[in-house]
């Protein structure tokens, strides 16, 4: 299964009529360029796993910084930097 076939599949078996109501998966773009991810773990089977923070910065377009706050999975990173986010998701 690829990398967005999992993604999807993961928002699919969260949606229960009501978690998609108040929670989801935002993937925006940034200005610096760059990727800003957003997903909420509020009542999935992620909501309460530890997460490490991790901080990549090879050079100033590949780059990201993961982390997990208020009970979101939070990570931007460069323009080509989304397949390695989602991956670490």
């Amino acid at each position: 299964m690829d990398l967005f076939s999992w993604v999807q599949n993961w928002y699919e078996k969260n949606c229960n009529g009501d978690w998609e109501h108040s929670y989801g998966i935002k993937i925006e773009t940034v200005d610096n360029p760059g990727w800003y991810v957003e997903i909420d773990l509020t009542e999935t089977y992620l909501e309460d796993k530890h997460f490490n923070s991790i901080k990549i910065e090879r050079n100033e377009d590949d780059w990201f910084y993961c982390a997990v706050r208020e009970r979101q999975f939070v990570c931007a990173g460069g323009a080509k930097n989304l397949i390695e986010i989602l991956s670490i998701f």
